[in-house]
């Protein structure tokens, strides 16, 4: 397995645990920063240490264990969806969107959603071909899943909690309209006994990138973690017999502590090199796409899609006392155009993960920053342009999209030109 490399981030870890979403003061008489964007093979400025040299060279050491490929003896699968993070990371460049999709399946017992046996996750590799998951005929619930942009997920992680709150707080549904997002706690697996503001993935089910980092490499790349120490099966059947990397190696910065397959670490590399990572960057903006960013603001669509967030200020202490929000990313305002949310639109998996049942029909906001280079969108990846997304939304987006139908053909151009810039 790698180990962790020795040139060590400008982020460093609270003294003490506790404070979930406390906060210290911004450095006085500073406001708000733009945070660093821009598709570009350099980290956010600041957060390695040294020269921009070495803060290059620490980033491209980090970004090569991202795209780096497992192979069985460094623990791969048994069952397994990816080699590398880059696999479904990689557009346009490492970090970015892909066309990359997983499955997910279940069923329900009257109203409640039931994983398929083993979890909803269901694996498209298998080192065994007679372990390779197939979704059984009662798993009737299934729904495909698209890779998510990892590029800026370092300012995403630094929003306060109680931001992401005021955002929910301030929709038209907390006064009896429809769209009202729905915040669900999530626990911060660095920090047991910690829960946090999800943000992260489809339905919300992470708040941390070290969280989302463990979770990953165990169930996209079958890799046990110190935090994921049990082996995924294959749909519920054991997969020991086939499994010959031990599960108890020692993790490389404190022999005391088991980090299953996962000796060397990875986990924080993974997250450091996504906290690391530039925002993406805005493409060019003609006529239309201005006209139809007014637009899109008139008609409602930014009540979820968020255009502008500040992040926490510098020295917040969050994911349960893990980590402090340092300079790099800190008081920075990024253009997510998301709520960071979960909405009923219509469009909802019927999939149940951390936020419980009342989220199955519900999907996190999708970031729109970086969107102009995806064609395959929406959580399923099965709508081809822009207006179809747009028409897709239902639900509590009744109203805005009924909005956008009423416009002229032209308007509605507008606002795909400037989706197109995004």
């Amino acid at each position: 397995m790698r180990r962790l490399h020795s040139l060590v981030p400008v982020l460093f870890l609270a003294a003490t645990a506790g404070f979930i979403g406390s906060f210290t003061h911004a450095v006085e008489g500073q406001g708000p920063q733009e945070a660093a964007s821009g598709f570009l093979n350099s980290p956010v400025p600041g957060f390695y240490a040294g020269t921009t040299a070495e803060q290059q060279a620490a980033f491209d050491a980090d970004k090569v264990a991202f795209v780096e490929q497992e192979v069985i003896d460094d623990g791969l699968g048994p069952v397994y969806n990816a080699q590398s993070c880059g696999e479904c990371h990689q557009n346009p460049l490492i970090g970015g969107i892909s066309q990359v999709a997983e499955l997910r399946a279940g069923h329900l017992v009257g109203s409640t959603f039931v994983d398929a046996p083993g979890g909803s996750l269901i694996n498209d590799r298998s080192i065994d071909a007679e372990f390779q998951e197939r979704v059984p005929g009662a798993e009737n619930v299934r729904t495909l899943r698209m890779s998510n942009n990892v590029l800026g997920d370092g300012f995403v992680e630094a929003i306060n909690s109680n931001t992401i709150v005021a955002i929910a707080n301030a929709q038209p549904g907390q006064s009896g309209g429809l769209i009202a997002g729905q915040v669900i706690q999530i626990p911060v697996l660095e920090s047991p006994g910690a829960v946090r503001v999800g943000r992260f993935g489809w339905k919300n089910q992470h708040a941390s990138l070290l969280s989302f980092s463990s979770d990953a490499y165990l169930n996209e790349m079958g890799i046990t973690n110190r935090f994921n120490l049990t082996e995924n099966t294959s749909l519920g059947r054991s997969v020991a017999s086939i499994d010959d990397v031990p599960d108890d190696q020692p993790c490389s910065s404190n022999a005391s502590v088991n980090c299953g397959e996962d000796g060397g670490e990875d986990i924080d590399v993974f997250a450091r090199f996504m906290r690391a990572t530039r925002a993406p960057g805005r493409g060019p903006i003609n006529a239309d796409a201005a006209v139809g960013s007014g637009l899109f603001n008139q008609i409602g669509c930014t009540i979820c899609h968020t255009p502008s967030i500040t992040t926490a200020a510098v020295g917040t202490v969050i994911n349960g006392g893990a980590l402090t929000v340092p300079a790099a990313l800190g008081n920075k305002v990024i253009h997510p155009y998301s709520d960071f949310l979960l909405h009923d639109i219509g469009t909802g998996d019927g999939i149940v993960q951390n936020g419980g049942q009342s989220t199955a029909n519900k999907l996190r906001t999708r970031p729109l920053w970086g969107v102009r280079t995806n064609a395959r969108h929406m959580h399923d990846g099965t709508s081809l342009t822009f207006n179809q997304s747009i028409l897709r939304h239902g639900g509590e987006a009744i109203g805005v999209i009924n909005n956008y139908r009423n416009l002229n053909a032209t308007q509605q151009n507008q606002i795909i030109s400037f989706l197109q810039s995004l």
